[in-house]
């Protein structure tokens, strides 16, 4: 079976830092900083913050404590040594200032560097706004076409009419983004998936494309923080009840991905269709401790009907954003969905904290199609949370924690930690207890399963730099669950570690050994209904090699092993990878070739590939066989480039 995939992008940038962004490699960036790659992530969102981050740099000037925390780069020393210095020396006149921190590596300026920049200039009024918009460098305008070569089974004319898809095999992909840090942000996104039908028909809300998403938002006018109308995520507290904003889980960087950080309202700049909010949102200043924030937002979901075909309730979400077939187009945004939500937040010196209320009414109830571990699943239409948060940082120290309720059910709660013990050593504790009828829909809080639902657990992360060199950091996970679970039918519990090594030896190269492992029971035949369980264990190993040869070719090798046991059954998989990146003049070129072997589901290997600016491409491997891609880039003039991306799997068998 051969899979070819052809990718091609023309990027039209006026940007400022545009050459900036080109130059640098976020695959390597992510590779420091996020070391475990694998299906319990949104990977799609991490490399999509992280690449807007480099579009849209903070100002050190005047960025907040929070939002640098959210690069996670920085640890709890460095951020405060950092605000003491500012505090002192305000404003910055360049980057390299921060070499005189005593806390601030030379490895830490060179990650974060590519994200700030350093700027006297400060616009917080309503007057020339326009004007400000219409001559700001700083935007964008994306445009993508992404084609499978081989003909796919949904568009081949032997397959079942109910399963044909209804479009084109092209997948088409617009954006366009002005903003100026601080001030203003206006976009769009227009996204269409192979397979899906172009039309105009209001009736169904489709405009043109499947998804589009749009928003303008402004900041600091007096005392609007933050106004944005169209659409948006919420990131209040440590993300229990409001945490539609990105973040980090386990697996990730061990110490600071721990604390989520309190952003507020954002801009939704994904074309993931669901998990953010349409309608309007403001932050107002109150007085110089208190600040009031709220939102109304009112669009549609995709809905799964109960098999009555009655259309009085709703089996399931559908969350994958594909409407190709009669089916998927059946339930394409036919479940209406309101949101309600307001935020009392105080923040004083070194203590900040909120009060919020979050309601979501679905226009259809939800009664789920019963199974044996869904008994305590949300059902109905109305669910309503009220919640307090607060942080507390004491110069190199900061304790978080969270409680929220949901009103006629039951309750989450969660607190952690954040400890920089020396210059060199950094920890983070985090425990988290979450009853089984707690129900959120907006959440990224720190939790082993997708929801916060039915856990308790308690977490241990560090990070140890030796020097400049050498650093070693890592986890351990204690969890339980105290209900029935997917393909775990009875009360369990587990455990989760990870250990890694980093060597750094040159500015452009980086060396890592890498394992991690989780336990944890699992029904031992899946495919009957049995309370019988067994520990299954699963290891991850990544040996890792990122090498220049001179100033325009450098090069990458991993290998990746995963070794999984399931009773007296056990399956491996491995993966051999060999990258090959090479700059010249106008031109950059990767290319990778890997070979692959996996036994079965559970040792599929995810490896994620250079793409196309704004586009991310983290394939499975499973079975035996060969990938490989080549992706050209070609900046034609400073305002003009071109991504062309080929990408071929070929399987044994």
């Amino acid at each position: 079976m051969r899979s070819l995939i052809l990718h091609g992008l023309l990027l039209t940038t006026l940007w400022v830092s545009a050459q900036q962004t080109q130059d640098v490699n976020l695959e390597k960036l992510i590779d420091e900083i996020f070391p475990v790659q694998d299906e319990n992530f949104n990977y799609e969102e991490l490399y999509e913050v992280y690449a807007q981050w480099l579009a849209h740099p903070l100002n050190l000037n005047s960025a907040t404590e929070e939002q640098l925390q959210s690069l996670m780069i920085l640890n709890n020393q460095q951020l405060y040594d950092f605000i003491q210095y500012r505090r002192e020396n305000n404003p910055l006149l360049s980057l390299y200032e921060l070499q005189v921190i005593p806390s601030f590596t030379e490895n830490t300026i060179r990650l974060l560097e590519p994200f700030v920049y350093v700027d006297e200039s400060s616009l917080n009024q309503w007057k020339g706004l326009i004007s400000r918009v219409l001559k700001e460098k700083n935007n964008y305008f994306v445009t993508r076409i992404e084609r499978t070569l081989e003909a796919e089974a949904g568009f081949q004319k032997e397959t079942s009419p109910t399963l044909q898809y209804q479009g084109k095999a092209n997948k088409l992909y617009n954006r366009y983004r002005v903003g100026a840090p601080g001030d203003f942000s206006f976009g769009f996104t227009a996204e269409h998936d192979a397979g899906e039908k172009f039309r105009w028909n209001p009736d169904s809300r489709q405009f043109g494309f499947d998804f589009f998403s749009a928003h303008g938002q402004v900041l600091n006018k007096g005392k609007i923080l933050n106004l944005i109308v169209g659409d948006f995520q919420a990131q209040f507290g440590q993300g229990l009840t409001l945490g539609g904003g990105f973040g980090m889980g386990k697996g990730s960087e061990p110490v600071t991905a721990m604390r989520r950080s309190n952003l507020g309202f954002l801009p939704y700049k994904s074309s993931a269709e669901f998990g953010f909010f349409r309608g309007v949102s403001a932050s107002i200043q109150l007085n110089n401790i208190i600040s009031l924030h709220g939102f109304i937002s009112s669009t549609h979901r995709d809905g799964r009907f109960a098999e009555d075909d009655s259309l009085s309730s709703v089996s399931s979400l559908y969350l994958s954003g594909f409407h190709r077939t009669e089916n998927e187009i059946a339930e394409r945004r036919n479940l209406r969905e309101q949101n309600f939500g307001s935020v009392i937040q105080f923040k004083n010196g070194g203590i900040d904290g909120g009060i919020l209320l979050h309601q979501t009414r679905f226009q259809h109830p939800i009664y789920r199609t019963p199974t044996l571990y869904n008994q305590f699943s949300f059902s109905g239409n109305v669910n309503s949370n009220i919640g307090a948060y607060i942080n507390a940082t004491w110069r190199n120290f900061t304790a978080f924690s969270e409680y929220t309720h949901s009103l006629g059910h039951g309750s989450a709660g969660m607190l952690g930690v954040l400890a920089s013990l020396s210059h060199t050593f950094d920890i983070a504790v985090h425990y988290r207890n979450f009853s089984r009828q707690f129900y959120t829909f907006y959440s990224n809080a720190i939790s082993e399963t997708s929801l916060p639902q039915n856990e308790e657990g308690i977490y241990w992360g560090w990070k140890y730099r030796l020097n400049k060199i050498h650093s070693a950091q890592g986890y351990i996970d204690l969890f339980r669950f105290p209900w029935l679970k997917f393909q775990t039918y009875r009360p369990s519990q587990g455990n989760e570690w990870m250990l890694r090594y980093n060597l750094i030896p040159a500015k452009r190269t980086l060396f890592f050994f890498q394992i991690r492992q989780e336990s944890k029971l699992r029904n031992l035949n899946s495919e009957t209904i049995t309370y019988e369980t067994v520990s299954s264990q699963k290891t991850n190993i990544w040996v890792n090699a990122d090498y220049p040869v001179n100033s325009w070719l450098s090069m990458k090798s991993r290998v990746q092993w995963i070794g999984y046991a399931l009773e007296n059954r056990n399956s491996t998989g491995f993966a051999l990878i060999q990258d090959l990146n090479l700059s010249w003049k106008k031109f950059n070129l990767s290319s990778r070739i890997a070979l692959f072997h996996t036994d079965d589901y559970d040792t599929r290997i995810y490896l994620y590939e250079r793409d196309a600016w704004l586009a991310f491409s983290i394939p499975a491997l499973q079975g035996v066989g060969l990938r490989r891609y080549i992706l050209l880039e070609y900046s034609a003039s400073q305002k003009l480039d071109f991504w062309l991306r080929w990408a071929n799997t070929t399987y044994e068998n």
